[in-house]
Parts: structure tokens; C-alpha cells; sequence
């Protein structure tokens, strides 16, 4: 309703509408007036707009000519004393100075650094020599590698595996052994794993005793003073406890002091 004061270049009204609005919107609780809130911001962008475009300056319009006549006139050339109508050379009238002059004042408004250029296709530069023969040489030896690592990995993971599975069919056949000699004193685990002259050793036996009780070939549990025993376990009584879900796992820390 008030468009036209509003638009008026002396009058304030769009400013003081703004910091109504502002004011208003600190209580702002519902989503309608939030939504008018924002219909109200997009009718004064347009106003706004529209005042900024009715705006004139009160600058003159750039002149060339006279920019042209004023700059002359600092480099020392009366204007006065140089015929317009001669077809000579415009730089003859010049003072020998006038552009050192004027280059010392521009100077003080236009501080630039000074680039910096490479000189770029200058120097000219030959071919490299090709080294084909020598790549392909590198490439096949690599491909000969590549194919050779995988089988010599391959053969040291079976080896591994094979190594693994005899010892622990060794130590196995150990335990086995121990108890039919005397079925009725349990053996203790840690003299059964425990190397006394080799801690390294005591780990490997640990390691391979693992096998044994993941596969269900023997089962520790503890005797009346908390202690670790292990046992070989039958066949029969192997597929049972497997079946009833009573094999549990733990996992045994043991360091350097502990072993000695």
C-alpha cells in the first residue's frame, strides 16, 4: 500500500519496515508467520531493487577527450602552441621526458611486482635416447618373479601346514601315551607344555596343544587346586561333547617371568 513513499529516494520507510521485521521475528512461534515472514523479505528485495535502480549519480560521465587534454597538460605540452591540423608524428611535440613523467606518477598508484617469465622452447633441447631394449629386458625378469613367487609361497605355506599337523599328531600321540601309562594321575598342563629350557619352545607347545582342543582331541579342565589339567579325549566322547556344545575356548597369557 505505502509502494510509492517507499520508493521515494529520501524516505527511510524500507529501512524502518526491515527493523520492524526484525523485531517481529524474535517471536516468531508458527509456521504461517514464518512463511510470512519470508513473503515479507522477498517484497522488500524488490523494493529494494527497485530504489537502487531509481539511485542516480551525481558523477560526471568518464571523458575521454578531456582525460586526454589533462593528461598532455601534465606531461608538459602546451596545447596552446601545437597546431591540431599537422599530419606530423604526435609524439613529436612531446617533451623528451613526458613519459618518464608520467610513468613516475602512475607509479605511485599502481605498485605491482614484476612477473616473472620462463623462456620456454629458448633453448633447443634433443630426443632422449630410447631405452626399449632395457625396459623389456626389466619387464620380463619382473614377469619371470611374479611368476615364481607365488609357487615358492605356495610351497612354504604346505610345507608349514605339513610341519604343523605332525607335531601336533606328535605331541598327540605323547599325551595318549601318558595316560594309558597311568590313567588315573591327571597330567598337568603346564609340565606337559612348559619347555623349561626353551620359552619359544613352551609357546610352539601351547600353540600345537590349541590344535588338540579346537579339534576335540583333548580337553583341559581344572583339578581341586585350580590348576590346568588335560586329558585325551575318545573318539566316542569327542562327537558327544561336540554335540552338547560343552567345548569351550580360552585364551592363556604367558610371559618370560611367568615361564621361569
Amino acid at each position: 500500500e505505502n509502494r510509492e513513499s517507499i520508493l521515494n529516494s529520501k524516505s527511510n520507510r524500507l529501512t524502518e519496515a526491515l527493523e520492524e521485521a526484525n523485531r517481529l521475528f524474535d517471536g516468531v512461534s508458527r509456521a504461517r508467520e514464518a512463511a510470512l515472514d519470508a513473503q515479507f523479505l522477498v517484497v522488500a528485495s524488490n523494493i529494494g531493487k527497485e530504489k537502487a535502480n531509481e539511485l542516480h549519480s551525481e558523477m560526471s560521465a568518464f571523458d575521454s577527450t578531456a582525460f586526454a587534454e589533462d593528461l598532455l597538460t601534465f606531461m608538459g605540452v602546451n596545447r596552446t602552441e601545437v597546431n591540431d591540423d599537422s599530419e606530423d608524428d604526435p609524439g613529436d611535440f612531446l617533451p623528451s621526458d613526458a613519459w618518464q613523467k608520467m610513468g613516475e606518477e602512475a607509479c605511485k598508484y599502481l605498485r605491482r611486482a614484476p612477473t616473472f617469465h620462463y623462456m620456454m622452447g629458448s633453448f633447443k633441447s634433443e630426443p632422449p635416447v630410447p631405452r626399449q631394449r632395457i625396459e623389456r629386458q626389466k619387464k620380463a625378469n619382473r614377469g619371470k618373479a611374479e611368476q615364481a613367487m607365488p609357487a615358492q609361497l605356495k610351497k612354504m605355506e604346505e610345507s608349514y601346514q605339513e610341519a604343523t599337523e605332525k607335531e601336533v599328531e606328535r605331541i598327540l600321540r605323547i599325551l595318549q601315551t601318558h595316560f594309558e601309562n597311568d590313567p588315573n594321575t591327571p597330567i598337568s598342563f603346564f609340565d606337559f607344555v612348559i619347555d623349561p629350557n626353551s620359552f619359544a619352545h613352551t609357546v610352539e607347545n601351547m600353540f600345537h596343544v590349541s590344535f588338540l582342543i579346537k579339534d576335540g582331541l583333548a580337553r583341559i579342565k581344572l583339578d581341586e587346586d585350580e590348576l590346568p589339567i588335560i586329558e585325551p579325549v575318545k573318539p566316542s566322547e569327542g562327537e558327544e561333547d561336540i554335540i552338547a556344545g560343552a567345548r569351550n575356548q580360552v585364551v592363556i597369557t604367558l610371559d618370560q617371568k611367568e615361564w621361569q
